[in-house]
């Protein structure tokens, strides 16, 4: 998996669009307009930050399951946010999970009317 396929996945879901608000190399996608806007997926060059879970416990799973390649996420990971290497020993089809499981948990937490059309929770 590389950043860019992974960029292509997470602005292929309906409402995603990409913001850069500290500058960094890799965007922030997220889904939801204006101030109801959240953060999905947080890209980098080698890894990506996702909502791994409702909670830090179920979160835990990844570091259980692949202890060399998730990590808390800083600052954030206490609500169950991780962040996923890309090029380690997680597959591709679980990494795309993670983004796919992280898109669904943010959009649930959206007011009804600013989900955007097409998704389906």
């Amino acid at each position: 998996m590389d950043v860019d396929t992974l960029l292509a996945h997470c602005l292929a879901k309906p409402g995603a669009w990409p913001d850069n608000p500290w500058d960094h190399e890799y965007p922030v996608i997220k889904v939801g307009e204006g101030e109801h806007s959240k953060i999905f997926a947080f890209l980098a060059r080698d890894h990506v930050g996702v909502k791994a879970g409702a909670t830090r416990e179920v979160a835990d799973e990844w570091l259980h399951r692949y202890p060399d390649d998730a990590t808390v996420m800083p600052y954030i990971g206490r609500s169950g946010w991780n962040n996923l290497t890309l090029a380690g020993a997680i597959p591709d089809e679980e990494i795309l999970e993670a983004v796919d499981g992280s898109y669904r948990a943010v959009v649930s937490k959206l007011p009804k009317s600013r989900r955007p059309a097409g998704w389906e929770g």
